[in-house]
């Protein structure tokens, strides 16, 4: 169990404005990653350090937005403005988490521009729809080198997370300690004043230690 990526929702200004927004802060390009037939939804991503990456998403205008929970989440924090959606854990075998949240895992699956198609299971969408401070669960079936973290220079890694909510409610969610998939990033948790969620990221880039 480890942290996987992390998902920005795009604002109103759209995808491409949103990543070349956030780009310029960082002073780095996000790559484009293709679309989410079975969500409707479409990213760009940064690769960082460590296997981890981030991700800028939108909703298409497509019926599966509205039936998948992935769509209806991207959705929902779009609406706000936009903003931090959540974050994610990869494990090596994703049938531990079905059997203790008592459903079965959907497919998804991402068509890079290029042709390459990126194939996982991912399981919990729905908490994070009902608590935005719990991450979701994915196990991958694509090999390792197609993993969007790849090409990472090492320049750009993932310092710390700010996460509004309450670290035991999250090791229950996650069934073991949080600091397992957090091993290596530091996170800040604080009291919400509001909704839970992630306040923040902070990325260390060539230029210092970026927040967003």
């Amino acid at each position: 169990m480890r942290l996987d990526h992390v998902s920005f929702a795009a604002g109103p200004d759209g995808l491409a404005s949103t990543a070349q927004r956030i780009g310029g802060l960082l002073g780095t390009d996000f790559v484009d990653g293709g679309i989410h037939p079975r969500f409707g939804t479409r990213n760009m991503t940064l690769p960082l350090a460590g296997d981890i990456y981030m991700e800028i998403v939108e909703v298409l205008d497509h019926p599966a937005s509205d039936k998948a929970p992935f769509g209806q989440a991207v959705r929902a924090r779009s609406a706000l403005g936009g903003g931090w959606m959540g974050w994610v854990v990869s494990v090596a075998d994703i049938a531990p988490i079905e059997s203790r949240l008592g459903r079965e895992a959907v497919k998804g699956n991402r068509h890079r521009p290029d042709g390459t198609e990126l194939l996982w299971q991912q399981i919990g969408v729905n908490g994070l729809l009902s608590d935005p401070q719990l991450p979701f669960f994915v196990q991958w079936h694509s090999p390792s080198e197609l993993h969007p973290s790849v090409g990472a220079t090492g320049d750009f890694s993932l310092a710390c997370l700010e996460i509004a909510g309450d670290p035991q409610r999250v090791s229950e969610w996650l069934g073991e300690t949080v600091e397992a998939p957090l091993e290596d990033v530091k996170v800040e948790w604080v009291a919400p004043n509001g909704t839970p969620g992630i306040v923040a990221v902070q990325l260390q880039t060539p230029n210092g230690l970026v927040r967003i």
